[in-house]
């Protein structure tokens, strides 16, 4: 079994800074790219940042230059830091992982997480 659980949502005001944190567990051999997705009402889910397993990088061009996606293979754990947050950035966030499980290392699946909420008031 491999899951993904994401934390460090909250309400927050404009211009504040938040931190969501991701730890996948269970049965993992390995894990390729981890990234963080969001999904406002009445959008569709898109991608803000990813990571490789190797640390390169990408970003939204909307949050280009606020946000920072780490990750920190030996704990299995991505981060996402969310500076000069504005009212735009507030949706569900979902952590996304490629990972290869020990019951079955040839294959890749994608995992998700469950959401963490981030709402900026203005």
């Amino acid at each position: 079994q491999v899951q993904l659980v994401e934390s460090g949502g909250g309400l927050v005001q404009a211009g504040g800074s938040l931190r969501l944190s991701c730890a996948a567990s269970g049965s993992i051999f390995s894990i390729n790219d981890m990234g963080w997705y969001r999904q406002a009402p009445g959008k569709q889910r898109e991608l803000v940042a990813r990571i490789t397993s190797g640390g390169n990088t990408n970003y939204a061009d909307s949050v280009k230059g606020r946000f920072t996606i780490s990750r920190d293979n030996a704990k299995n754990t991505v981060s996402l830091q969310m500076s000069s947050l504005k009212p735009e950035d507030t949706a569900v966030y979902y952590c996304n992982a490629v990972i290869s499980s020990i019951q079955n290392r040839v294959y890749t699946s994608n995992y998700w997480g469950q959401g963490t909420q981030v709402t900026v008031s203005s």
